[in-house]
Order: structure tokens, then C-alpha cells, then sequence
């Protein structure tokens, strides 16, 4: 299992021991675009209640970054705490948080066939530059802020749908390569050039919608 998830699980279970006799507490499970995720509930009042969880997931994908074709694996990976705050009569509420936040993009070179490339716009030979690692990571701590929506039946299960922003600030992007170019002068200004392209192409990231879809039982 999944280290955050592992946490969150085990919050689930020490909020149960504590008040499994309390309607006012429930645990569920959730999918969407942060990962698949475990998360516990406690209502103090009627119209708060306050949420713990974890998620996580590895989408792999290929594509273009800065005219380089990556293999990449988006690596999801957050836990958080959440004030939920409900409006009477309504299944909707408006939610504030916070995650501690390890979202990380990984990208590895693709095979070029012996063909050249263009590193920061400079051309080297497939040896020169060998193979190409970067990694896009975030800011530890993220705040979140959204909306949503909670169904329930009998008091007892539960459809909750999210719809949010989780604002992982700039992204902090590394680049390295191992070919036979990698100590000279030429190369290490031209990674660099090609470093802040792709820092450039994946800012869009530091704002990360969030929607999911979970299923809460409460006790």
C-alpha cells in the first residue's frame, strides 16, 4: 500500500476506536483526478464537518515536451485535511484545506533510432546526449479550495462529488542526461536552456483541477 495511503487508513481507524458510536463520523473511498484516495469524516456541528485522506495513483503517458519525446509518468501522491462547510437543507458545501503535496511529473527520453537532436536549440548526436531525465515536482505544502456535493441514504451511505483547485505553486523542474557530452560546457548551457523550456510548458500544472467521485459509509 501506498505509504499516504497506509496513513490515512490508519487515521480511519483511530477516529473509528474514538467514536464509532458517533453518527457523526464516516469513511470512504474516492477516485478522480488526484489518484484513488481513502478518507475519514467527523461532524462536530451540522454545518461542519472535517475531512483527512489520502491519494495517490501513477498515470503513465508519451508525448512532446520542449520538442523532446518523453515516456512520462504523472505520480500522484498527496494526503490532506479539509473544512467542509454545509448549507442547511442543501447537499452542497463549499470546502477549504490543505495537502501535503508529493504530485510529481517523471519523464524519461524516448529511443531516437541514433537520430539527432536539438537541445536548447543547439544540435548534439544521440551519444552526446545519451538519455534524458527530468522530474517536475510542486510545492510540500498546497492549499486547496472547491466545492461539493453530499447524498445520502438513511443517514447511512453516501455519494460525494468534488470540484476544486488544488494550487501546487511553481513547478520545480531538474534535468539531467548521462551521454558522452555531459561534462562539457556547450551541452550543460544547452540542458539548462532546455531545462527552463519544459519549466516553461508545465506551469500550466501549478494550478491542478480537482474533481472526484467517493462513497462514504457512516457510522
Amino acid at each position: 500500500m501506498n505509504t499516504n495511503l497506509a496513513k490515512a487508513a490508519l487515521a480511519a481507524v483511530l477516529l473509528a476506536t474514538s467514536g464509532a458510536a458517533n453518527a457523526d463520523y464516516g469513511v470512504g473511498v474516492k477516485a478522480g483526478t488526484l489518484g484513488l484516495g481513502v478518507e475519514g469524516r467527523w461532524s462536530p456541528i451540522d454545518w461542519l464537518d472535517v475531512r483527512v485522506g489520502a491519494n495517490a495513483y501513477d498515470f503513465e503517458d508519451s508525448g512532446s515536451q520542449a520538442g523532446i519525446n518523453y515516456n512520462a509518468t504523472f505520480a500522484l501522491d498527496s494526503y490532506y485535511a479539509t473544512g467542509n462547510f454545509r448549507f442547511p437543507l442543501s447537499p452542497f458545501r463549499v470546502t477549504a484545506g490543505i495537502f501535503s503535496n508529493g504530485n510529481e511529473l517523471q519523464m524519461v527520453s524516448a529511443d531516437t533510432g541514433g537520430a539527432n537532436l536539438n537541445i536548447g536549440g543547439v544540435p548534439f548526436t544521440a551519444a552526446d546526449i545519451g538519455t534524458l531525465r527530468s522530474v517536475t515536482s510542486f510545492s510540500d505544502t498546497a492549499p486547496y479550495f472547491g466545492m461539493g456535493f453530499d447524498f445520502e441514504v438513511f443517514d447511512k451511505v453516501g455519494l460525494n462529488l468534488d470540484f476544486g483547485v488544488l494550487w501546487q505553486g511553481e513547478p520545480i523542474v531538474t534535468l539531467e542526461a548521462d551521454g558522452n557530452a555531459a561534462g562539457q560546457q556547450v551541452f550543460i548551457d544547452a540542458l539548462e536552456a532546455e531545462r527552463l523550456e519544459i519549466e516553461d510548458e508545465v506551469s500550466d500544472y501549478k494550478a491542478w483541477p480537482v474533481v472526484s467521485l467517493g462513497f462514504v459509509y457512516n457510522f
